[in-house]
């Protein structure tokens, strides 16, 4: 769900920009994707890639390296299948069920998919470099909108935490797994003019890797490294455990 809701957000935010002819318009509205998957509790990987760890480095009870990996396998397939099905829906809505030409939006979702491909490709090794540090940027700014949105415990206090990254991130053109799930494969079936090979060597698996490091280095492991020893001592069962009395000053 997670993946499909974001997925429709970035079919959202494509829409206002082609529509408005302002990208910047677009993208301050394409964060409701992201407060809505949020507030319903779901799983994204970008998230999970940040969250997840923490556990494992804090020494949780039951948390293993094997389970870490269980869970980003399973939020991965799952974001997958929702951003594909909503591909799927929205070239079906472009073409009127494939029996005419793309419309205004789906040209330029497969244009989107083409210059994020093959663009970088024609670069090469520093077309990769340029994707790979997107795509780190992305989930230092995606993790910083799920980890700002703990500090309110109001709807409108998460959702104001959570828009500002997010907004950072999609007009400044990161590269975010998870949306590109959606406008890539969606790209393919519109007709864009680039390959499955170049989706996954050229976008999907750089950006992948690229937003592991972002969300665990430059949130996960700075907000625990600043913070696990203020934060209340948790027991081996989880529970947090009894503080000690506050010696009175003399």
């Amino acid at each position: 769900m997670a993946g499909a809701i974001l997925a429709l957000a970035a079919a959202f935010a494509v829409t206002v920009t082609v529509n408005t002819g302002d990208p910047l318009i677009g993208a301050l509205l394409f964060p409701v994707g992201f407060c809505m998957l949020y507030l319903l509790g779901f799983d994204l990987l970008t998230g999970v890639f940040t969250l997840v760890p923490l556990a494992l480095i804090d020494k949780r009870r039951g948390v293993t390296v094997k389970g870490v990996m269980r869970n980003w396998g399973l939020v991965f397939c799952g974001n997958f299948a929702g951003a594909f099905t909503v591909a799927i829906f929205m070239a079906i809505i472009v073409t009127f069920g494939w029996s005419e030409a793309p419309n205004a939006v789906g040209e330029k979702i497969g244009h989107i998919g083409e210059g994020r491909t093959l663009g970088y490709a024609a670069h090469g090794a520093a077309g990769m470099l340029t994707l790979f540090i997107r795509a780190v940027m992305c989930n230092w700014m995606v993790s910083t909108g799920v980890v700002a949105a703990m500090m309110s415990t109001s709807v409108s206090g998460k959702v104001i935490a959570m828009w500002m990254p997010i907004l950072v991130f999609f007009y400044m053109g990161f590269e975010h797994s998870i949306v590109n799930m959606f406008l890539f494969p969606a790209g393919l079936l519109l007709g864009g003019n680039f390959t499955i090979a170049d989706y996954l060597i050229w976008n999907e698996i750089p950006t992948v890797l690229g937003n592991l490091v972002g969300g665990l280095t430059f949130v996960g492991a700075m907000i625990y490294a600043t913070h696990y020893k203020t934060s209340p001592e948790l027991g081996r069962d989880g529970d947090i455990a009894a503080q000690p009395a506050a010696i009175p000053a003399e």
